[in-house]
């Protein structure tokens, strides 16, 4: 929704939280509401082909209320987080433009920061050296590559999971490239590029609610097919050990198809990493300034005059 004739920032809205949290229907219905279209900020739901595995919205909400940055590439075409800004300024640019509201909705804090932030200035992914370094985890182990990592870039690795591989692999990267830690990249950017008026919602119910809307939704993507799911992308020719095809729900599955697992052990590890990765999720938003909370049990009510009232200080 532009702001005014002034050329003041854009108002946007983002609707963001750990997973299963339910921001895609808060974020369709606030769309509707306000004649607005969405954004995902999901690093996942960018893949084509991993539909039940990423929740993503249906065809069926998608085809009432537009939504972007769904279903951009391929599982092994390359996608990274500097893609991801370009395409995601155009499209709130374009949406701006029509003069509709832009809501942004998803879980992945880096995205959100690189939309809404910009992104520091530290050297593009480079292929030989991330080749090195996946390499390096075959062989050594991702516990080992995080340790180096508290060595050469404490203040990252203070940040990022023991698991993370994508971000471990990162800020290695940068480190061995540049011979600066990342950490250091980001102080001095300060991720001051900012082009929006932002409201941010993070919903995140209560830790019980949480845990049994992942388990809910960790049936309901099983019943759905994933396995089946799984085993058609496989059968298309992509490799099992792509990076969206490792993440969490994927390679479970794929465990399955190999006779690694059964289906009771595979979910019972879906919801236990679900539960990791939604905690870790919450932390990321908690740094964020100025964030407004909700449990997700407000009336729609509340949170459409929260709102209503954010653009209207914009006219």
């Amino acid at each position: 929704m532009r702001d005014d004739a002034r050329g003041a920032r854009p108002r946007v809205v983002a609707v963001v939280g750990p997973t299963a949290a339910g921001k895609t229907d808060l974020a369709a219905d606030l769309a509707r509401s306000f004649d607005g279209e969405v954004v995902s900020v999901d690093s996942r739901q960018v893949f084509r082909r991993l539909d039940i595995g990423t929740a993503k919205p249906s065809a069926v909400l998608r085809a009432v209320v537009p939504h972007h940055l769904v279903d951009v590439v391929e599982p092994d075409e390359p996608f990274d987080v500097a893609r991801f800004q370009v395409l995601a300024r155009v499209a709130v640019d374009d949406i701006v433009s029509r003069e509709k509201s832009v809501f942004l909705c998803g879980g992945s804090g880096l995205y959100l920061r690189a939309l809404t932030e910009g992104l520091c200035p530290a050297p593009p992914a480079d292929a030989a050296m991330r080749e090195e370094i996946a390499r390096e985890t075959a062989e050594r182990g991702l516990d080992a590559l995080h340790r180096e990592l508290t060595v050469v870039d404490p203040a990252a690795a203070g940040r990022i999971a023991r698991r993370d591989a994508v971000r471990i692999t990162r800020a290695l990267e940068v480190a061995r490239l540049t011979g600066r830690p990342l950490s250091e990249w980001q102080k001095e950017h300060a991720f001051a590029d900012r082009p929006y008026e932002l409201l941010v919602l993070v919903v995140s119910p209560p830790r019980s609610v949480l845990d049994e809307r992942i388990a809910v939704r960790t049936a309901k993507m099983w019943d759905e097919g994933l396995v089946d799911e799984t085993r058609a992308i496989l059968d298309a020719g992509f490799d099992g050990a792509l990076t969206p095809l490792q993440a969490i729900g994927y390679r479970e599955a794929q465990a399955v198809l190999r006779g690694d697992m059964t289906a009771a052990q595979a979910m019972e590890r879906i919801r236990i990493d679900t539960r990791r990765y939604a905690k870790r999720q919450r932390t990321w938003f908690r740094r964020l300034d100025g964030a407004e909370w909700l449990e997700g049990c407000e009336s729609d009510g509340t949170v459409s005059q929260r709102v209503a009232g954010f653009f209207d200080r914009g006219r």
